[in-house]
């Protein structure tokens, strides 16, 4: 892509400045309203009524609650994507807030509240200044299962709305408030899940002998699945092989049929993600063999990693730099073993996926993490700045 120099000027963009508190109304309401995957009636509504009123071409139900907002002006050719994500998960939130949610098992506990909120601002801004091309905004459903991107792709969205570029960005507790990171290739991991049975032959827990039992074949499994990232892996590569769940049994005299294992694998290289995915499941069942047992291993791909564009991560930078200096910039971000769905539209189209800190809050999808709403004037500047620079 053409790289272009940087709009001159430093910090909030004025018209960010004086509506502000409009988008902290709004995120709070948005948080108070949380909506799962694919549900996210209210919130869609909400966004598509916002877009319709700075003037924007609205396209509602893309992958069923999706909203596109285009905005064309000028004679220019390019043609830019920024996208937010908008639903919440399935936990009780903890925060104490006044916003809190007021949906019964349902929280933003990813600042999806806030990721929609920081793009409307800046919509309603690039509504208001000079450009010259083609602006689409992608309000995304479903990110937290994984299959919003997916059924955006799915059903024609860069067809539709053709980009040149796509770019997103996520808040990123533990990182200062405001701090705005960026990483050249991979970026957040590639993330795989397995579920493992080990079937043995149950019995009374004072007769072990007359049984196989899948309970110490299944922890034999676990502590053996920990040499693959050890031994197996390349040490200069990065892999997670986590057992989030072991189930079985229910009495403690009682030897089960069977123990079921879940895990979660994280990688960041597509040659280690096959390594793990031909590595886990013989792993597995040779372990489970060797106790009398079997394993039934059902492997399932999920995210791939999220690898971030080159020319278009060092523009995204150029701009951060332009507008709030290198003070503003952490100097040496690290890719995360977290896992985003974004890696699907830049599969798709070049673009970069950037974060910006949210300060000493509580991690993702804890119960008790609270969106900073002081990063939605400079995140929205920054959209603003982005879209400005490209589309000239």
């Amino acid at each position: 892509m053409t790289i272009h120099a940087p709009i001159a000027g430093a910090g909030i963009d004025p018209g960010i400045a004086a509506s502000v508190e409009e988008f902290i109304a709004l995120r709070r309401d948005l948080h108070r309203h949380p909506e799962l995957a694919f549900r996210e009636t209210r919130t869609s509504a909400i966004v598509a009524e916002r877009l319709a009123s700075y003037g924007y071409e609205v396209t509602t139900g893309l992958a069923g609650t999706g909203v596109i907002g285009q905005l064309r002006k000028g004679d220019g050719a390019r043609r830019l994507g920024l996208r937010a994500d908008m639903d919440a998960l399935p936990i009780t939130e903890q925060t104490g807030r006044p916003y809190a949610s007021e949906t019964a098992g349902v929280m933003h506990a990813c600042g999806h509240d806030g990721h929609t909120a920081i793009l409307l601002a800046a919509a309603r801004r690039l509504a208001e200044r000079d450009f010259s091309g083609t602006l689409n905004l992608i309000f995304q459903p479903a990110e937290e299962i994984g299959a919003g991107a997916r059924k955006l792709l799915s059903e024609g969205l860069f067809e539709r709305f053709p980009c040149d570029a796509v770019f997103g960005l996520h808040n990123w507790p533990g990182v200062p408030s405001g701090q705005f990171g960026f990483v050249e290739g991979p970026a957040m991991a590639a993330v795989d899940k397995a579920i493992i049975r080990i079937v043995g032959k149950g019995g009374h827990g004072a007769s072990p002998h007359e049984t196989v039992d899948p309970v110490v074949a299944a922890s034999s499994l676990v502590l053996a699945l920990q040499s693959i990232v050890s031994r197996n892996v390349d040490p200069r590569q990065a892999a997670v092989v986590t057992v989030g769940s072991i189930h079985g049994g229910e009495a403690s005299n009682v030897i089960p049929d069977s123990v079921e294992l879940k895990l979660t694998i994280r990688s960041f290289d597509a040659d280690v993600r096959r390594q793990l995915e031909e590595r886990i499941p013989a792993l597995a069942r040779a372990q489970a063999e060797s106790f009398g047992a079997t394993a039934q291993v059902s492997y399932h791909r999920g995210f791939p990693a999220l690898t971030n564009h080159v020319a278009e991560t060092q523009f995204a930078r150029e701009v951060a730099l332009a507008a709030f200096g290198p003070e503003r910039i952490e100097p040496d971000f690290k890719p995360r073993m977290a896992s985003e769905d974004f890696a699907f539209l830049l599969e798709a189209r070049p673009g970069s996926y950037l974060f910006v800190g949210n300060g000493d809050s509580a991690p993702l999808h804890s119960p008790a993490y609270d969106f900073d709403d002081a990063i939605i004037a400079p995140a929205a500047s920054f959209w603003v700045r982005l879209a400005r620079t490209f589309l000239v």
